[in-house]
């Protein structure tokens, strides 16, 4: 039986190790394009609406206001994160801070993905058969959520021990 290889692993030196397959950094690295095109046009593509959350529900007014403060540098920190993701996806041994940028960065990208399937908390982005002409979308977004698992379990990795309390 073969053995599973996680794809991020925390190294002794407190490194981490991205071990992706040519096709998946190909991957990652053109949706990260896509997405950067879309930030960086300002464009008001309905599938950005989960990056830029309403703050102010009831007042529309002031909700404006809020978008007008915070987006620039909220734009800003996600282009970082993408790029990122997109200069070191050919390497194979990131920082923390860059595996951090990584977890942003495919974090957005599935946000974007999830709104454009109109994934909600009563569907899991797997709803659809082969037939469905989403299949390939369902399954990036499928691996999207894979990888961002495979991230937080590394970092997790470098947490001290929880400490027990005798209380």
């Amino acid at each position: 039986m073969a053995r599973f290889r996680r794809r991020v692993t925390r190294t002794r030196r407190g490194t981490y190790q991205i071990r992706l397959p040519q096709g998946e950094k190909d991957l990652l690295e053109n949706l990260a394009t896509q997405l950067r095109t879309m930030l960086s046009l300002g464009t008001s593509d309905p599938a950005l609406r989960r990056l830029f959350p309403t703050a102010y529900h009831e007042d529309v007014e002031r909700d404006r206001e809020y978008q007008q403060l915070v987006r620039d540098e909220l734009v800003d920190r996600r282009l970082a994160a993408l790029t990122t993701v997109e200069e070191t996806s050919a390497v194979q041994e990131v920082t923390e801070e860059q595996l951090a940028h990584w977890l942003t960065g495919l974090n957005d990208l599935r946000l974007v993905l999830g709104t454009r399937l109109d994934v909600s908390e009563d569907t899991d982005g797997t709803d659809g058969d082969d037939d469905d002409p989403d299949v390939t979308a369902r399954s990036i977004y499928d691996y999207l959520g894979f990888l961002l698992t495979e991230i937080v379990d590394a970092l997790a990795e470098g947490l001290p021990p929880s400490v027990e309390s005798d209380i």
